[in-house]
């Protein structure tokens, strides 16, 4: 790998380096955490917890969690709710990405989206693919921007969140809210 690529942004000698980009980002982001699950509650939802946990330990605010059922228009009335306050920073979701009958949430996430992070979703097949082999490709882990909200949709399992958390989102939250307010 070419040593320069951490050094320079693809804009050429002179523009900004990622880590720049990084040291120029919040410190806290105010984030919202939704659990879509019909099974689940806030006594038993391992992967929400996990998410609140990680984004705590990472120094951002978690300023609403929820737990809804797979059920799209649920889904989206509390989405546009959180990216219709200018508070949230930041959505991240877990569970109903897979493609049975009732996995509803990446038809609801993409509708709202104006700006994909097709990135996001490619990484973590990629990074399930050494853990879960082939399955990782019925994964549609999504993320993207919407009314200057970051969204980040991972599947419900802790181990897919954990992974989400530790590698993708955590390291990029500030980064990813900072891009976005420019």
């Amino acid at each position: 790998m070419n040593s320069n690529f951490q050094e320079t942004s693809p804009g050429g000698p002179g523009s900004p380096s990622v880590e720049e980009h990084r040291n120029e980002a919040p410190r806290t982001v105010n984030v919202a955490v939704l659990t879509i699950s019909d099974t689940r509650t806030k006594d038993d939802d391992r992967s929400g917890e996990l998410i609140r946990q990680n984004l705590l330990w990472r120094g951002h605010e978690v300023r609403a969690y929820e737990i809804v059922p797979d059920d799209p228009a649920r889904i989206t009335a509390v989405l546009q709710g959180w990216i219709g306050d200018e508070m949230i920073e930041a959505v991240i979701t877990n569970g109903g990405t897979g493609i049975a009958g009732r996995d509803n949430t990446f038809d609801a996430i993409s509708g709202l989206l104006e700006k994909r992070l097709d990135g996001f979703g490619e990484l973590f097949r990629m990074l399930s693919f050494p853990e879960i082999g082939a399955a990782a490709m019925l994964s549609r882990a999504t993320a993207g921007v919407a009314n200057g909200t970051a969204i980040f949709s991972t599947p419900g399992s802790s181990n897919a969140v954990k992974l989400a958390m530790e590698k993708l989102i955590g390291p990029e939250l500030g980064h990813v809210v900072h891009e976005i307010t420019k």
